[in-house]
């Protein structure tokens, strides 16, 4: 029988989760309004450069350096993050466009250029029996490249939708984002292990902040009446959409490898690493990189595709791991 206690983020429903979800149900009953919106709009702010302070504190760059020795590997997972994802997201955006809003057009292309997530690859990765510490450089390589990456091609696929190369944007971009992270990293020699240590509290505070942002950018769709817009057809839409990138992803990073005859722990972490977007940091850059009356719409498509992702490669990690031999 398939062992799903192999797969820890299947022995239970993941609370991140729920909590995401319960925000989106508690943005439509009970929307934020008035001086509660504005101190919600602070606090996601604040929260969001604290997010990118601590992913540069625990970013240990000796690692990255010695994961990238393996540099096909490396260089497939990036092409698949910022490359494939791009492509197949544009050419399904213009597919879909006819029949879905504006801003959840542009959510489906904000999802597809997002970096990869850490900790669920390294997870997916160490079940499936693949090459953990490449996984480990391949995703947080991503989400270093997405500091920059995330937010050029969002400009270039989406033009006046997202935040362009005019100065207010880019300034924002960089004291949002990319300063946090940088003085995070600088202060990583001194506070950097005491960081990894407390990754359990920290996390707590990094699923806290996704969370607010959640429940900010819904409620401000529920009080402007966006979501009167949207209805179950485009909601079907969009899941169909999250499957149709999941499923092409995930089948060229599992066979494209073989093109340089790379071994089983390799086309495990490529695909892992190259299928999955990271939820905690395309929320937060959703924010910045957004009108706030569009940030709800956009981040739809990112919410549904993080529940898709969990249950599709927990299985199939779970399966790999059950036949370390399968090879095709």
């Amino acid at each position: 029988m398939l062992r799903w206690s192999r797969v820890p983020v299947l022995r239970r429903v993941e609370p991140f989760v729920v909590a995401v979800l319960a925000a989106v149900a508690l943005a439509a009953v009970l929307p934020a309004g008035g001086t509660p919106a504005a101190a919600l709009s602070w606090v996601t702010t604040v929260g969001v450069g604290a997010l990118f302070l601590v992913y540069g504190a625990r970013t240990a760059p000796a690692e990255a350096l010695a994961g990238l020795r393996d540099w096909r590997l490396q260089g497939s997972v990036a092409a698949a993050t910022y490359v494939l994802f791009p492509v197949l997201g544009l050419l399904l955006s213009l597919a879909v466009a006819p029949f879905l809003a504006g801003g959840l057009v542009a959510g489906v292309l904000f999802l597809a250029v997002l970096p990869s997530t850490v900790q669920s690859c390294v997870v997916f990765t160490a079940t499936a029996g693949g090459d953990v510490p490449a996984a480990v450089v391949g995703a947080t390589a991503s989400n270093l490249a997405g500091i920059v990456l995330t937010p050029v091609l969002a400009a270039l696929l989406l033009g006046s939708s997202a935040a362009g190369p005019d100065g207010a944007a880019v300034g924002r971009i960089v004291l949002q984002l990319l300063v946090p992270f940088l003085a995070g990293l600088l202060a990583g020699r001194w506070v950097g292990p005491w960081v990894r240590a407390h990754r359990a509290p920290l996390t707590l505070l990094d699923r806290g902040v996704i969370v607010a942002v959640v429940y900010a950018a819904f409620s401000r769709g529920v009080r402007q009446g966006v979501w009167r817009e949207v209805g179950a057809g485009e909601v079907a839409v969009v899941l169909l959409c999250a499957a149709v990138l999941l499923s092409a992803v995930l089948a060229v990073t599992w066979w494209a490898p073989l093109l340089w005859r790379a071994g089983r722990p390799a086309r495990v972490t490529t695909a892992f690493c190259g299928s999955n977007k990271s939820l905690a940091t395309g929320l937060p850059m959703a924010t910045v990189l957004f009108d706030p009356h569009a940030v709800g719409l956009v981040a739809l498509p990112v919410i549904l595709y993080h529940p898709l992702q969990i249950t599709v490669c927990s299985f199939l990690a779970a399966r790999l791991g059950r036949a370390p031999q399968l090879q095709g």
